[in-house]
């Protein structure tokens, strides 16, 4: 195993340390990418999502004052067959922390799938391509290139609070959030549409459990398309970014029967609108570059843009 400095040690996080881990995973984000892409909520999720126990599955590495330098964890809130680990550290200084974090979360890794049920078990990890260390670090422990996903964004200055009208047709209202039936509909529509793509699939309680965690979620950003008056599509939102100004598009998805109708633009108009109005300043969303949707194409079209780019490693353990 690779060896921590001297004076160096491994132990696992608690709440207690989220300003610290944002702190860094800020430092980590800025060195990557030029700008921090972390929230407060986004490190709280990291260490008590489905599936993730901070006592059992999360490790930060401390130098010899006892100062972060290290911060890995998994993700897998469906209990799936494949685990996504992170492993962020200080730019230059704490390097040294992240052969040693990735081995320990690899080993951790083998002892989840075996504990979901799941042989073989399939490790991804991301890393932007100036992370040279990061991606040495992936590929000599086994891992192989497999897509790029990309982080889209766009400012929301000039954008009215009401959206424009879509097409004909096509109309948007708001999830009904205290109708059962229809949250189970809302939840099952973004696993159908996302069933042609590698999107690892979540039912429906892990889904509910997931949102419930929340620090906070607002409803009114949820909505639902519709063609004719029949579904078509959703569009699921995220205050996760709320703290920084930035109204997070989490999933949107459009059943196959009703794609090419401007069901998905007019979707993303209405969340816009909704996200100005509130005094958001940008607008966001991840999107899988191999998706073979060609979503991509619809976020260019409506202004949205490559904050980064990140290539998707997977490993078979």
């Amino acid at each position: 195993m690779t060896a921590l400095p001297a004076g160096w040690r491994t132990r696992r996080p608690t709440l207690d340390d989220v300003p610290e881990l944002l702190a860094l995973t800020h430092a980590s984000d800025i060195a990557a990418m030029g700008e921090p892409d972390f929230t407060k909520d986004d490190v709280r999720d990291a260490l008590t999502g489905p599936n993730t126990d901070m006592t059992r599955d999360c490790w930060v590495a401390v130098d010899e004052a006892g100062a972060i330098v290290g911060f890995a964890y998994p993700h897998n809130p469906g209990g799936g067959d494949r685990d996504f680990i992170e492993v962020y550290v200080w730019p230059e200084r704490g390097v040294p922390a992240q052969r040693p974090l990735l081995e320990t979360i690899l080993r951790r890794a083998a002892e989840r799938g075996e504990e979901f049920g799941h042989s073989p078990y399939t490790v991804r990890a991301g890393a932007v391509p100036t992370e040279e260390p990061w991606i040495a670090a992936l590929t000599d422990a086994g891992f192989r290139f497999v897509k790029q996903h990309a982080r889209m964004t766009m400012s929301l200055e000039g954008v009215a609070p009401e959206p424009p009208q879509p097409p004909a047709g096509v109309t948007v209202r708001p999830v009904r959030a205290h109708d059962e039936a229809e949250m189970r509909r809302f939840h099952a529509t973004i696993e159908e549409a996302f069933r042609d793509t590698d999107h690892q699939a979540t039912g429906y309680d892990t889904w509910r459990q997931r949102v419930a965690g929340e620090s906070s979620v607002s409803y009114d950003e949820w909505f639902v398309g519709e063609v004719g008056g029949e579904w078509a599509g959703v569009l699921q939102s995220s205050d996760s970014s709320a703290e920084d100004g930035t109204g997070w598009v989490s999933d949107l998805a459009v059943l196959r029967a009703y794609r090419r109708r401007g069901v998905g633009e007019a979707l993303l108009r209405r969340a816009f609108a909704t996200y100005a109005a509130k005094g958001r300043t940008s607008a966001g969303l991840g999107v899988d570059l191999a998706n073979p949707t060609r979503a991509a194409r619809l976020y260019r079209a409506v202004g949205m843009h490559p904050m980064f780019e990140a290539n998707i490693y997977e490993l078979t353990i």
